[in-house]
Order: C-alpha cells, then structure tokens, then sequence
C-alpha cells in the first residue's frame, strides 16, 4: 500500500514540475515579446495559460483523491496540501500573463519612451518564478528563502515604474493611455512576484512544517 502510495506521490510531484516548467516558459515568453513587441509571440502565451489551467484541474484532483483514498503521514500531509496552495499560484501567474499579453497586443510602440525599468522588472519576475519552482524541486529552504527576499526587488522596480510614468504623462499628454496600459503590465509584473513569494513559502511549510508568513506550525 505504501508503495503505491510513494508512486503516486512520485506522479504528483512531475506533474508540479511540469506545471512549474510552463510557468516559466510563459513568463519567459513575456519578457521576450516585451522586448521584441512580437504579436505572435502574446498568442503563444494564451496557448501556454490554457494548458496550465487545465493542469491545475488534473493535479488538484490527484491531492483529493490521495488525501481520501490513502492515509498520509503528517509529511505527505504538508506536501499535498502544500501542492494544492501552490497550484493556485501557479494558475493565476498564468492568468496574468495572459493578461500582459491581451495589453502588449494592443499597445503602441513607445518610441520616445524608456522600457528599461519594465525589463528589468520582467526579467527579475521571471527568476523569482524560475527559482521558486527549482526550491519545490530541489526541496531547498534556502533557495525559497531567496526568492521571498527578492520580491523587494520587484517591488522596487513597480515604484520606479509608477514615477517614470507619471513623468512621462506629464512630458505626453497625448499618451496617456498607452502610459497607463505600461502601468498595468508592471502591476501584473508586481502580481506575478506576490504569487512566486507565495509558492517559495509553501515549499517552505513542505519540507518544514512552518509557514513564513505567519510561522505557524500547520502540520507536523
């Protein structure tokens, strides 16, 4: 029984990599239509977003089953439970690419504007993302534990992006739409960091039992 119970825990735990590995190609693949402002590349990311949201429905469903069906230990306990947190994370990180991409494909060329800050805003998103997803792999405390930290970054890069645009709609009037719809794409940027900081702290709870936002012994 138990060793059914490990390969279904094995099948699980591929398929959150898995999950995971489309998360960071979609962000991957906003960063590089960012730069590139290629309409081909947004309708890759809508594909992408599909496939992660029919995921989260195939993975929540093998937690419920594992939880009802099987009798985990308190260990199992925190690696389901905290596969079915994450997942949700995952999803909306999804969800808001997508949303990125519904703005880049309708936004103008900023000719006479700096994208520098939301590049670097994009790239420093995608490595929290990726390295969320290497700690879940590789179990590593550590690594999550740095991915929190640098949520700061992302942060930082919003406020910086919130004063740039206010500048720059003082300087262009005219374009202030297209201004505002930068705007947004740093605000799902910034989300996108929230919802990584959330997976690093339940792989966290995973492996320890302590969830950092709260330090909260859950289950032991």
């Amino acid at each position: 029984m138990r060793n059914r119970f490990d390969e279904q825990l094995d099948h699980l735990n591929r398929e959150m990599i898995e999950m995971g590995a489309l998360c960071e190609e979609i962000i991957a693949t906003v960063e590089q239509a960012l730069q590139t402002k290629n309409s081909e590349l947004c309708k890759n990311i809508k594909q992408r977003s599909v496939l992660i949201d029919q995921m989260e429905y195939e993975i929540e469903a093998r937690c419920m089953k594992l939880l009802l069906h099987q009798q985990p230990v308190a260990r199992d306990l925190r690696q389901i439970s905290a596969a079915m947190k994450m997942i949700t994370d995952m999803e909306r990180i999804g969800d808001q690419a997508e949303d990125i991409a519904d703005i880049m494909i309708f936004l103008n060329a900023h000719a006479d504007m700096e994208l520098s800050l939301i590049q670097g805003m994009a790239k420093s998103t995608r490595r929290m993302v990726t390295e969320s997803v290497d700690a879940y792999v590789k179990r590593d405390v550590a690594l999550a534990k740095a991915v929190i930290a640098h949520d700061d970054i992302v942060d930082d890069y919003f406020c910086k992006m919130k004063c740039d645009i206010i500048r720059w709609i003082a300087k262009n009037p005219g374009n202030g739409e297209e201004a505002l719809d930068l705007l947004m794409i740093a605000k799902y940027f910034e989300r996108i960091g929230d919802h990584a900081t959330n997976i690093a702290e339940w792989v966290i709870y995973s492996v320890t039992g302590e969830h950092e936002e709260g330090k909260d012994d859950l289950v032991r």
